[in-house]
């Protein structure tokens, strides 16, 4: 195989497997479409919201949950997509000067489309609390519930400029791990599962919170869906 055809299968067909049925984030729960970010033919899409705009008023508006879905994370579907392409052009042209430039876009892009998609479910607009195998695994790891939203709620607060903060199943290690993520796709750990995730950027809460970005990240750990969690540690721990 030469570096074109290595190019073509490892970067196109990659991308397409890579939420294939096989993987702990497409094959979460068949009731949960949202989850499913490629069609047929490998291009991204975007799911419907699983709730309405203001179901989780009032701590996200309306307006923040439209905009936010609409233009951030369907932006970023789109962008992903032209990646893809450009990056097929490229490719067909023998032009790979420009390669690696669509290959980075690519790589913040999707993420920020697999992120998105894990954070519309993550929420709620209810108080839960874990239970179960995660319950357990959060004490193993952490030592309580209260140590655990006491450190993701550090690490979201204080990431640098815009990101995320990440709480992961890490199947080399068999552990839970938070990660504090840049952007969509800086300072993560290859491997890691993402269970909960809680948006930093700007975007996610200016409007209702201005610059009180912990004053959000505590508003959303008040109603963060933890069955939801629950089901993706029950489905990334299949792949261990």
């Amino acid at each position: 195989m030469n570096r074109k055809d290595f190019l073509k299968s490892g970067t196109l067909v990659g991308a397409a497997t890579l939420l294939s049925t096989s993987n702990a984030f497409a094959n979460n729960l068949t009731d949960n479409p949202i989850d499913k970010l490629v069609d047929a033919n490998g291009n991204y899409i975007q799911q419907a919201l699983p709730y309405s705009e203001n179901f989780l008023e009032p701590h996200m508006d309306a307006e923040t949950m439209h905009l936010h879905y609409t233009f951030h994370h369907g932006g970023a579907v789109k962008a992903a997509n032209k990646d893809l392409a450009m990056i097929k052009k490229a490719m067909d042209e023998n032009n790979l000067e420009t390669v690696d430039y669509w290959t980075k876009k690519l790589s913040y892009h999707f993420s920020s489309h697999v992120l998105h998609s894990i954070f519309w479910t993550n929420l709620t607009n209810k108080n839960t609390a874990p239970s179960g195998e995660l319950l357990k695994r959060i004490e193993k790891d952490f030592g309580s519930y209260d140590k655990l939203k006491g450190y993701i709620a550090a690490t979201s607060k204080n990431v640098d400029g815009n990101g995320w903060g990440i709480l992961g199943y890490q199947p080399y290690s068999d552990k839970l791990t938070v990660l504090q993520c840049e952007n969509h796709e800086k300072l993560t750990q290859w491997g890691v599962v993402p269970l909960l995730v809680v948006d930093v950027w700007e975007h996610a809460y200016y409007l209702k919170y201005k610059n009180k970005r912990a004053d959000f990240v505590d508003t959303m750990l008040q109603v963060i869906n933890w069955d939801n969690v629950a089901d993706r540690l029950n489905t990334a721990l299949k792949i261990k």
